[in-house]
This record gives C-alpha cells, structure tokens and sequence, in this order.
C-alpha cells in the first residue's frame, strides 16, 4: 500500500506537462535524460531512507538514556515498577508503525518505526556540533542553525511553486474548456490553432479576462482553508487517485487507437537541445517525493527490502512516463501539444463522447482543488516552523491572518501575472525541486553517517544504508545538483540576452 501511494504521489500534475517537454527537447534527449533523471531520484531517495533510520537510532538512544536517568531518579524516589512499565508500553504504543507486528526481543536500533519529517532530520543532523559539508556554512555566516533555515527556504520555494502552478492550472483547463465549448471555434483545441489571450470568448469576455476571473473564483472558494487546519483526507485522496489512474489510462489508450488507425501527426525531432531546460525541470518536478517519504515509508511493516520495492516504483514509473510522452509527441504535431496535455482531448476529432471530453478536459480542476488546500496548510507551517523559537507563541493576528496571508497572496499573484504552465513547472523542478531531490538528501545522509560514527562507533552499521554507500555518489550528487543550477541559469540569462 505504501508503495501505491508513492507510485500516486510522484505521478502527479507533473505528467500532465511532461508531453510537451518531450516535443519541445526531442524524443532521444527527452528519454535518456529521463531515464537519468530517474536514477538520480532513486538514488537520493536511499539517502533519505538511510538518514531517517539514522535520525531513528538517535532518537532511540536518546529515549533510552532519558529512561535510564529516570530509573536512576525513581529508584531513590520510590515509584513503583508498574508505573514504568504502563509509561514505557504506552511509549511504545505511540510510537511503533500502525501496520507493525509485534515481536519479541528489542527491535533493531535502526528500525525506522518513528515518523521523523525532514525538516526534523535536519534540526537533528544540521548543527554545528555534526562536522558535515553544510554545518560549515554556520561558521561562514552569523546566524545560528543556518542549515535547517535553509532547508526550510527550499521547501517553501519548492511549496511556493507547487501553488503557483495549481492556481494556474485549474482556471487555464476551465478557460479553454468553456471558451471553446461557447465560443465559434467548439471542439477545435487540437486543430493546430493558437489562440492569444486576446481573443474572444463570451462576447465582450477576452480569453485573459476569463482565465483571471476564474482565478478569483478558485482564490475564494478554496482561499479560506489557509486560515484554518485541513484534516480527514482519506476519501479526497482515494477519489482523486481514482480520478487520476482513470484520466491517464485514458489518454493513453485514446492516442494508441489515433495512432493504430493511421491518424497520428506527430514527427519528433531526435534533439532540440534548446528545450532541455524545461524539460530538465519538469523530470525533477515529476520525480519528486522525497519531502513526503518519512509518511510513506514509516508505516511500511516489513522494511528489509524496502529499496528494491522502491526500485521497482520508479522502473514502473519510468516505464509510465515514457508511454505517456511517447504516445502524445507521435499522436499530435509538436506545435498543437497544449501545456496541460489533457486539454487535447477536448477536440471532437480525438473523442467525439462528450462525457470523455469533459472529464478529461476538467480532470486537472478536481484533482489540483482537493490539493490545493492541503499544500498551502503544509506551506502555513513550514512559515511557522521557520520563524518559531524554543517557548514563544504567536500573536493571533500573526498567526491567523499574516501567516495565511504570506501563503496565499504570492502563489495567487504569480498565477495572475502568468499561465505558462510549461516554464512555472521547469522553474520550479529546476531551482527548489533541485535542492530537495539532490542536495538536501546528499547533505542529511553524508551528516547522518558523521553523526552515527559520533554516537555509536565506527564499527556500526545501518541495516538500511543506501546501496550508494561510498562517499563518491555523495560527491557526484552535490556535483550534478551544483551543476544543473549554473546550467539552467545560465541557459535563462542566454534565452533572455538573445530576446
């Protein structure tokens, strides 16, 4: 099941854009920096898994040397045993997996049976007792804990840009499905026209005035749950899965009957390396999940072979995204493929079911709706994470109103001002996704090892240490992820410069 969910968690809103990444750099570009790129994420995924098994045994260690010292207190105090003991069996209760078995005899002490976020892994490995790369930046700069604020800087530039492009995302599809089904030019996306925001939709209605007054609507039905805490997810998380393994399979299969029946019109080029940046972007992007896999694998039971399980998901995922795009770059010429690739199909030559058509067309409208609320209350918190201090509260206008409001308005404006969803995804995956699918893991699992040296010998060994255990993946993810920010910068400043 935990496998399920990250098979659904990293197959996301990213896909939905990879289609035209794949037209725009070229099929053989587009496949084997895939492919790379799929690597590199499983890679940095054993990392994670290795450091939150470190941050485990340290948090065990700790416990136990707390229970000592209690034992210490108690005896000369004269509390009883069973108290301990109904202490120390409702510990366990909280904190072992809700799917564990129980067994006898003491756990292993790198068992990861402890939700640790990686905002805590970083509190814990990231400090200036840990003699890692990154705890050297606190003697460069003056403030304390420099490497856990900027882990939270990330995230929150990496959640930043989740929102923007769900806020562009959802009045783009309701955009072009209501213009076109309103408008002269009915079912007529996949025609090879391109449509400027200046042109007509309902009468006096331009296509921007359209987009931006559902961008008010989406801001103020689903604005509010900033100010308030999102809760009960379940069943939004099980339909929208439904929804979304429904929306893809049937992309696939209708591009694989266009194409069956001669009626394909795509000719890929082998390379464009002109749009390898966006491309670059949009993998990282759809290869994420390492900020989520302390949910995802913390409740798994059985972990001793959870990397090859892992392994299996991305070989799975890979294999999905390569018969997405290459169903979609052969089906539709390159200069009609839409930046939300579900929006092809709300032609009627593609599916002349209207129902088909609707669904897939609105399909990014329910599924982002149902997240949007659940990003921007992890965005409220990470804010509050960042500014918090050991013992302090809160005013309740701050907290309140300008934490939500430094959520919500950025996102909102950034939608406002642009709908190219292709650029928002690659800025986003290529800036914060890079940092938090290469760096961040590269630096906690190198301090977590230094730290588990420190505490519990040389001689230990981490029952769930990454099959990339030699110091040199380490280097070479710190290298690529440094690599691919100059890379795309400079490829902006140079695209910008010949404009």
């Amino acid at each position: 099941v935990g496998l399920v969910y990250m098979f659904n968690l990293i197959v996301g809103t990213g896909a939905l854009t990879m289609p035209k990444a794949f037209a725009t750099a070229g099929w053989l570009v587009s496949l084997v920096l895939l492919m790379f790129l799929g690597f590199m994420s499983y890679m940095t995924t054993t990392f994670v898994v290795e450091a939150m098994a470190a941050a485990n045994a340290q948090l065990r260690w700790k416990r136990m040397e707390k229970r000592k010292d209690d034992e210490d207190e108690d005896s000369s105090s004269g509390v009883s045993d069973s108290d301990v003991l109904l202490q120390d069996g409702y510990d366990r209760a909280e904190t072992r997996p809700i799917l564990s078995v129980q067994r006898r005899g003491s756990p292993n002490i790198f068992e990861i049976t402890e939700r640790v976020e990686m905002g805590q892994m970083a509190s814990m490995f990231f400090n200036k007792g840990n003699p890692c790369m990154l705890c050297c930046l606190s003697t460069i700069f003056p403030f304390p804990a420099v490497g856990v604020n900027l882990f939270y800087f990330c995230i929150i530039v990496y959640l930043y840009g989740d929102l923007a492009i769900y806020a562009a995302a959802v009045p783009v599809s309701l955009m072009q499905v209501t213009c076109s089904a309103t408008g002269n030019h009915s079912c007529s996306v996949g025609d090879g026209r391109k449509y400027n925001d200046t042109d007509k939709c309902w009468g006096p209605i331009r296509r921007i005035d359209a987009y931006r007054l559902y961008l008010a609507a989406f801001t103020l039905l689903l604005g509010p749950f900033t100010f308030f805490n999102v809760q009960k997810t379940k069943y939004l998380q099980i339909m929208t899965s439904l929804m979304r393994w429904i929306a893809f399979i049937l992309m696939i299969i209708l591009a694989l009957i266009r194409i069956s029946r001669g009626q394909a019109e795509g000719h890929p080029s082998m390379a464009q390396l002109s749009g390898i940046r966006n491309l670059f972007g949009v993998c990282v992007y759809s290869f994420m999940c390492q900020h989520s896999l302390p949910s995802l694998i913390t409740p798994i039971s059985k972990k001793k072979h959870v990397n090859k399980l892992v392994l299996l998901d991305y070989v799975l995922i890979l294999a999905f995204y390569s018969l997405l795009s290459f169903t979609a770059i052969y089906c539709f010429r390159n200069d009609t493929l839409m930046d939300m690739y579900t929006l092809n199909f709300t032609n009627c030559e593609i599916i002349n079911v209207a129902f088909i058509r609707y669904f897939l067309g609105l399909f990014p409208v329910f599924t982002i709706s149902t997240n949007f609320p659940i990003i921007t209350v992890t965005l409220r918190n990470n804010w509050k994470t960042l500014f918090h201090r050991e013992g302090g509260t809160y005013p309740w206008v701050v907290d309140r109103i300008v934490f939500p409001a430094i959520t919500l308005i950025p996102p909102v404006l950034v939608a406002f001002c642009t709908h190219d969803l292709e650029s928002l995804v690659g800025i986003t995956g290529a800036y914060a996704g890079n940092g938090i699918q290469y760096l961040i893991p590269a630096f906690l699992v190198y301090c977590s090892r230094k730290d588990t040296q420190l505490v519990f010998g040389s001689g230990t060994v981490n029952k769930h240490l990454s099959p990339f255990r030699h110091t040199f993946w380490i280097v070479f993810v710190l290298i690529w992820g440094f690599s691919c920010f100059v890379f795309v910068t400079a490829n902006i400043v140079l695209s910008e410069s010949k404009l």
